[in-house]
């Protein structure tokens, strides 16, 4: 039986969040008739209305390279691709995270590509949406309603969840209306899944399926805990394998799109791997969790706070990190500028070292002199290798089929990290150069002449 990763598209998950860090939680037993019975109503009452359903509608544009052999037959003037137009509609959950501003958190992929997206309101009212920022690495998108009388979702610390602790769904399963699942949470920090290119998943057995995308984890005291997104699916039903953005995560890349409009991704400057038995081993170490650091990119935050090669990070801000997976994506979701507290281990000594995260776009450079055919495309140091930020509209790079997004992460069969390597490759090619293309988590390859 083949088992699949897969983005709960089919229907939209959201919940709204009122940020009240708390860790405590409520008991559940209550009384009826005289008799005390645990129930989890009492607490539901309070959170759904925070939980709304997203139903979107768009166009959907794909592209298709027309093969030289058939161009050959059109002349020089033919088109380079075939480009199709087609309609869909989705269905998916969503958070009320500011009553007063109608703010509502979502997942990028419930809402990409979409024209006109519709919110429903636990009271039967359906409200126009409109987008105000969204983050394709992390998933996260918000949403902005104008409305009367919400419900907004209190916020726990995400950093205080355990393993054990009693979690519940809240969304909007195949579009059949609000439902409310239960489990506990199945395990912290996942990453390393595909999913998505920032992974630090909360995993819960809590029953999720397609249209809980964007729906609410909360605990007992109905406090959001993370938002769903993604499942293991081998049959493309719940196997009791889901995963939720940690609401901590949530927040900060929020508060990035609000006051600036854009996820300003911070970033330290690090190269590296997890710290696993056999490198834990070779240092001498009694713990095999961290992330062990092989590389400190000069000039870089990482390097202004004294980080480096050999050392081993496993926390940040106090708390433990389990793998540079978790690393990484704590940090690109802090945003640029922000001050970080590292705790490493050096020669296995313990440490303490204080950076300010750097952007991570702050390199760019224009494509047209290193290739003829990536006139017209803005190239930038991204998360996976070299990002093009964007494509002039008519250019030789938009005619070979580049697009914004792609993330450029090799060249012929030598992987590229960054603007440097990638510069340097093209400089050394003759003729025609294969890039491998990094585009909505599909590699490919496209060949420049």
């Amino acid at each position: 039986m083949k088992t699949k990763l897969s983005l709960l598209s089919a229907a939209l998950l959201t919940a709204s969040l009122t940020i009240m860090p708390t860790t405590s939680f409520a008991a559940i037993p209550q009384s009826v008739d005289g008799q005390s019975i645990p129930s989890l109503a009492p607490m539901l009452e309070r959170t759904t209305p925070a939980v709304v359903s997203v139903a979107v509608s768009g166009t959907q544009v794909s592209k298709q390279q027309v093969p030289d052999v058939f161009r050959y037959f059109f002349g020089p003037n033919a088109p380079r691709e075939q480009v199709q137009e087609r309609p869909f509609r989705g269905l998916g959950s969503g958070v009320i995270i500011d009553a007063e501003k109608g703010y509502i958190v979502t997942n990028n992929h419930v809402i990409n590509g979409a024209d006109d997206i519709q919110i429903g309101l636990s009271d039967g009212r359906e409200v126009e949406a409109k987008l105000i920022g969204a983050d394709k690495e992390s998933d996260i998108a918000l949403l902005q309603i104008t409305a009367k009388n919400l419900t907004a979702i209190k916020q726990t610390d995400s950093d205080e969840v355990r393993v054990g602790d009693f979690a519940v769904a809240i969304g909007n399963p195949f579009g059949l209306g609000q439902t409310v699942t239960s489990g506990i949470v199945s395990a912290l920090g996942r990453s390393g899944l595909g999913i998505e290119m920032l992974e630090n998943f909360i995993q819960t057995d809590a029953a999720i399926n397609s249209g809980n995308s964007g729906g609410a984890l909360v605990n007992l005291n109905g406090e959001l805990m993370g938002i769903n997104t993604a499942i293991v699916a081998p049959n493309g039903g719940n196997v009791g394998i889901g995963f939720a953005i940690p609401a901590n995560m949530v927040n900060n890349l929020v508060q990035q799109i609000i006051e600036h409009g854009e996820v300003r991704r911070g970033i330290l400057g690090v190269a590296g791997r997890d710290l696993d038995k056999e490198l834990a081993t070779a240092f001498g170490l009694e713990t095999q969790h961290g992330a062990f650091v092989s590389e400190v990119v000069p000039d870089s935050a990482a390097a202004k706070a004294g980080i480096k090669a050999g050392d081993i990070i496993t926390s940040v801000n106090g708390r433990k990190i389990k793998s540079f997976q978790e690393l990484r994506a704590k940090v690109a979701t802090m945003g640029a500028d922000v001050k970080v507290e590292f705790g490493l281990i050096r020669d296995g000594d313990n440490k303490t070292v204080k950076a300010t995260l750097g952007k991570a776009d702050a390199i760019e450079a224009a494509a047209g002199a290193l290739h003829p055919m990536l006139q017209g495309t803005t190239l930038s140091n991204g998360s996976r290798g070299v990002e093009i930020t964007d494509v002039a509209q008519g250019s030789p790079a938009a005619m070979s089929g580049l697009q914004k997004g792609d993330f450029i992460v090799g060249i012929n069969r030598t992987q590229v990290k960054d603007l440097k390597s990638f510069k340097a490759l093209l400089e050394k090619q003759q003729g025609s150069v294969a890039l491998k293309i990094l585009r909505d988590n599909n590699l490919s390859y496209l060949v420049l002449r």
